[in-house]
């Protein structure tokens, strides 16, 4: 798998000098596997871009898979290229809800005040699914997704193409105001998605300090990424959803604390940066 991060800040689109280096755009990772699937998580403002590359090579399926609804991990959808044309076919995958359908939950957002074409109006193709309770493949991707501890219906998900894994959940708080060291795995939200994976990206917004104002917010610190990256032995652990508030010599700090704070195998913990570009 061929890994390429568009938006990785949290919360709200942070553009400006303070933030060139690791990016202002919130999230979207692109996943490309061995044998050409394409698999897009989460629909931040970092989609826009990667729209653009996308149209310049001509109509395609769309496989899109949103974590959550919060405006951060959707408001880029409106101005993602390929909905535009009336040749593209977009599949768009999210947590499931019991009140209301995904494609009428994204409604809420495509259409009047809030965004000037409605979400019905648009000339691609759209496919609405709701996150399969058991594993599913998209073209030789094999997916699972599993709700996580976020405020409302969030999901992370874990994909298995090419002999490899990659976990994401970047939005999560893995055990709310307690230490996961003394935990055991059933009570630890997201372990099964985790566990063992070759690369995780991962929520790292806060520092320890700013966390214990943000209990609850569904967001973890440095030390619990670091923490939750080791107990599930992943291999490499990205992190992600840099806060609006963190500049780039901040979130050079957070790197230095969580290489101090390592102390499992493999590559050291790195923050995620907008452009950045892995093989898993």
């Amino acid at each position: 798998m061929h890994v390429r991060v568009w938006g990785c800040r949290g919360s709200l689109a942070t553009p400006g000098r303070e933030t060139l280096r690791y990016g202002g755009n919130t999230s979207c990772v692109e996943v490309e596997c061995d044998d050409g699937t394409r698999i897009i998580l989460d629909a931040g403002t970092g989609i826009r871009a990667l729209g653009r590359q996308l149209a310049a090579n001509g109509p395609d399926s769309i496989h899109l898979c949103l974590t959550h609804l919060h405006l951060d991990h959707i408001e880029g959808i409106g101005f993602f290229a390929p909905i535009f044309n009336p040749d593209t076919t977009v599949h768009l995958w999210g947590p499931r809800s019991s009140v209301r359908s995904l494609d009428e939950r994204l409604a809420r957002y495509l259409s009047a005040p809030l965004f000037p074409v409605e979400l019905s109006d648009l000339p691609a193709t759209f496919f609405f699914h709701d996150v399969e309770d058991e594993p599913w493949e998209i073209g030789g991707a094999r997916l699972v997704a599993t709700a996580v501890s976020h405020p409302g219906a969030t999901v992370g998900y874990r994909i298995e193409a090419d002999g490899r894994t990659l976990a994401y959940v970047p939005d999560h708080e893995p055990a709310v105001g307690v230490e996961l060291d003394h935990l055991t795995s059933d009570w630890i939200s997201g372990f099964e998605l985790a566990e063992g994976a070759d690369v995780l990206i991962h929520d790292a917004q806060y520092t320890d300090e700013e966390y214990i104002d943000h209990v609850g917010w569904g967001h973890s610190s440095v030390s619990h990424a670091v923490s939750f990256g080791r107990i599930t032995e992943v291999g490499r652990l990205l992190m992600f959803h840099h806060d609006p508030l963190h500049s780039d010599e901040d979130l050079d700090a957070h790197q230095a604390r969580a290489h101090e704070l390592w102390r499992g195998n493999g590559t050291q913990p790195e923050l995620a940066f907008e452009g950045m570009e892995l093989r898993v």
